[in-house]
């Protein structure tokens, strides 16, 4: 048997990918709840991590050996570094409740 070229397998691929369903039809869509939980772990985690390469590039320029890391800003990046990642998985543990809670409702309607 000889392999195909890819001229030949393309347009199978494409022709089973476009019939294949992305998103089941029965399935309920994100509430602006959920979207809205998405979007917050989403940007306090990308906020954790500036705060926690911004004090290691100030620990190396020599920012903790002059002391300026108790005035200024500093303060709230130590914060939300501190506090950041663990409120993002509080929120993140709301996400999979209120998705859970979504989804067996809707299960729930679709068998009566």
């Amino acid at each position: 048997m000889q392999p195909q070229a890819y001229g030949q397998i393309a347009p199978r691929i494409l022709e089973f990918v476009s019939k294949t369903p992305a998103i089941e039809p029965d399935t309920p869509k994100a509430t602006r709840l959920e979207k809205i939980l998405s979007v917050s772990i989403l940007a306090i985690v990308a906020v954790t991590i500036i705060c926690f390469f911004s004090v290691i590039i100030a620990t190396a320029t020599g920012v903790a050996k002059s002391g300026d890391f108790n005035r200024g800003i500093w303060p709230a990046v130590f914060t939300l570094q501190y506090w950041g990642l663990p409120v993002a998985f509080l929120l993140l543990v709301l996400l999979l409740v209120t998705n859970s809670v979504r989804r067996s409702k809707a299960a729930k309607s679709a068998r009566r």
